[in-house]
């Protein structure tokens, strides 16, 4: 599945997905694929595994498929 970062508090290690079906997913930061310090940004498109819990939706093996930024073009 795919989806776009609502909001993620590094500080406290979680936040919330927007799947592109509309539903809210939260996220974890040890659900953050890669190695070093995981943490997403506002606006980063993401892909995902979604799994059920007690509370709702998880995301599972979150990788990052590209920022905010990244369609900024910048000019030499």
């Amino acid at each position: 599945m795919k989806g776009r970062v609502k909001w993620f508090n590094a500080r406290k290690g979680f936040g919330f997905i927007e799947a592109d079906d509309g539903q809210d997913v939260f996220c974890h930061y040890s659900a953050i694929s890669g190695r070093g310090y995981r943490h997403l940004e506002e606006g980063d498109v993401v892909e995902f595994h979604v799994e059920q819990s007690p509370k709702g939706l998880v995301a599972r093996d979150v990788k990052r498929i590209s920022t905010r930024f990244a369609n900024i073009q910048r000019n030499p």
